[in-house]
């Protein structure tokens, strides 16, 4: 497919600004949070004095009447699953920028981070289904072709199915992953998804929100249109009172969200349209703590 200049242009702002990113502020933190924590299943071997009792396999003990204990070793190269949502609600933005193009910069550094850290990056590009799928590689060269992928995928889809796009991420990534789940999240019915990808693999929630998702300014009558189910309302914003259902309603939005995250044993973070994504990334890349299904854990 050929690109026009600007689009050109753009990608390569895109990719010139992850790089530096990466290359100034971010590199060290995503080896302390991401890379050698991963641990995965060798071998069997009979228990020797001094070994772990938690390591022992119940099962080969039974069968072999004497004690056995799982060995693992550390898994070097890690794989890195971007998952983005591209339906209509992304395309929304009130000041610097789209979500759309937030998620497409949060992709671009991700995947820097990864190749420069020598491991696999994938793309997941979803709205209500499943609309384009990259195989996890390594190389600048691929991901430049996840960074083109994101900004010029043209989705056709009319709502977003998160659920939809989680099963097929645990149908075809069968290998303990880090999933960057990138969403605004405006979707329903996605609860049991989150469980069974944050059990298989370590499931990174990033959300893409604007300032006027939080909270209305006073501007008069104003007519706000869902961009996936096509219906129009005016709201009369001068109103201290619809202000206040409003903000209210977005509060308990994002408590609902949290919670849903932290049920499944997922990481939330949170990214603005008017922010820049390195101060958000690099703390959550610093302060990362293991958690349950978390890659530092043994997965037995």
């Amino acid at each position: 497919m050929s690109l026009s200049p600007d689009v050109l242009r753009q990608i390569r702002g895109l990719e010139l600004k992850a790089r530096h990113l990466v290359t100034e502020s971010l590199a060290g933190q995503y080896l302390s949070a991401f890379r050698g924590r991963g641990m995965e299943f060798d071998e069997v071997r009979e228990y020797v004095p001094g070994d772990d009792i938690r390591l022992i396999d119940w099962n080969v003990t039974a069968r072999m009447q004497v004690p056995y204990v799982k060995v693992h070793r550390e898994e070097r190269e890690l794989t890195l699953m971007l998952m983005v949502d591209v339906s209509p609600s992304q395309s929304f933005g009130t000041q610097t920028r789209r979500k759309r193009e937030l998620a497409a910069e949060l992709a671009a550094v991700l995947a820097f981070l990864a190749i420069r850290n020598h491991d696999k990056v994938g793309l997941i590009v979803f709205s209500d289904h499943v609309e384009h799928f990259i195989l996890p590689q390594k190389g600048r060269s691929h991901v430049w072709n996840i960074i083109r992928s994101v900004l010029t995928h043209d989705g056709i889809g009319s709502r977003t199915d998160i659920d939809g796009a989680l099963a097929f991420m645990l149908r075809v990534v069968r290998k303990r992953s880090m999933v960057f789940l990138i969403s605004d999240f405006w979707a329903k019915g996605y609860e049991t998804g989150l469980r069974m990808a944050a059990r298989r693999h370590d499931l990174i929630c990033a959300r893409t929100s604007d300032p006027l998702e939080w909270g209305l300014v006073p501007a008069g009558l104003v007519a706000f249109k869902d961009t996936e189910s096509g219906t129009t309302r005016f709201l009369d914003t001068s109103r201290r009172d619809v202000r206040e259902f409003f903000r209210r309603l977005a509060t308990e939005h994002d408590e609902y969200l949290k919670r849903s995250f932290s049920q499944s044993g997922a990481d939330y973070l949170n990214f603005m349209t008017r922010e820049p994504i390195v101060q958000s990334l690099a703390k959550y890349l610093g302060g990362r703590q293991p958690r349950r299904g978390s890659m530092k854990r043994y997965s037995f």
